[in-house]
């Protein structure tokens, strides 16, 4: 008998399988096949009812897109596989294990960028209420436009305008820069020449129409002084 077997014979022998648990074993072994089985026909049936989905889907001239309702994601693989098989455009929007969907769109469907955002914020896409932003971001795009090609032609202009704005503020400045109407009951005499029935907001535009004002005239003798000194440069340039 050489080492090994001396080694071999000195070990416990495995505790051998009893008829009881051999039959329970195969008895577990049965029942995952059978799960696996169940589970497996589930999903074919589940494919198939997907499929039926689809078709009708396709079928439908009305219809170009269709949502469907949360899935789990094995569901949700089955709905993109069939659609893609269809030659279906598919995404998916929401929250895992909370609302994630699959929705299919037909090819032919122009589909955009607002609109796959609009669902991926869980909102209803509105074609019109879009239009009406677009036009409105256009608007905004063109205004900002032409105020920088004016500001390009007037530089000092835009100077003046920060140094108002951080004076008086925007939106008020806004408010003090309208004229006031004669009142034609007193002739030519301006509404602010007689008794004072001013609230107190109104009399505060009229303040702060008076601060612009001489802001106005400050700047305007400022650029004025400037032009002269240049001036006078010049001349002295000259004469040198």
């Amino acid at each position: 008998m050489d080492l090994l077997d001396s080694i071999m014979s000195k070990m416990d022998k495995p505790p051998s399988i009893n008829i009881k648990q051999k039959k329970i074993l195969k008895e577990q072994q049965k029942a995952v096949e059978e799960a696996r089985s169940k589970e497996k026909e589930r999903l074919n049936q589940f494919r198939k009812h997907i499929e039926d989905r689809i078709n009708r889907f396709i079928q439908n001239v009305a219809l170009m897109k269709k949502k469907f309702e949360p899935m789990d994601r094995v569901a949700r693989s089955i709905v993109r596989d069939v659609a893609d098989v269809a030659g279906l455009t598919t995404y998916a929007f929401g929250t895992e294990d909370v609302d994630r969907h699959v929705m299919v769109f037909k090819k032919e469907y122009p589909i955009t960028e607002e609109e796959l955002d609009a669902h991926r914020n869980g909102e209803e896409w509105d074609p019109e209420k879009a239009k009406e932003t677009a036009l409105l971001k256009e608007k905004q795009e063109n205004e900002d436009i032409q105020r920088a090609q004016d500001l390009k032609k007037d530089p000092g202009s835009h100077k003046f305008l920060e140094k108002f704005d951080r004076l008086v503020g925007k939106e008020t400045g806004k408010e003090s820069a309208r004229i006031l109407e004669v009142n034609k009951q007193f002739g030519e005499v301006r509404s602010e020449l007689k008794k004072d029935k001013r609230t107190i907001e109104e009399t505060l535009a009229d303040m702060r129409a008076k601060k612009l004002k001489k802001v106005h005239e400050e700047a305007e003798e400022t650029s004025d002084k400037a032009e002269t000194e240049t001036e006078t440069e010049t001349e002295a340039e000259d004469c040198a």
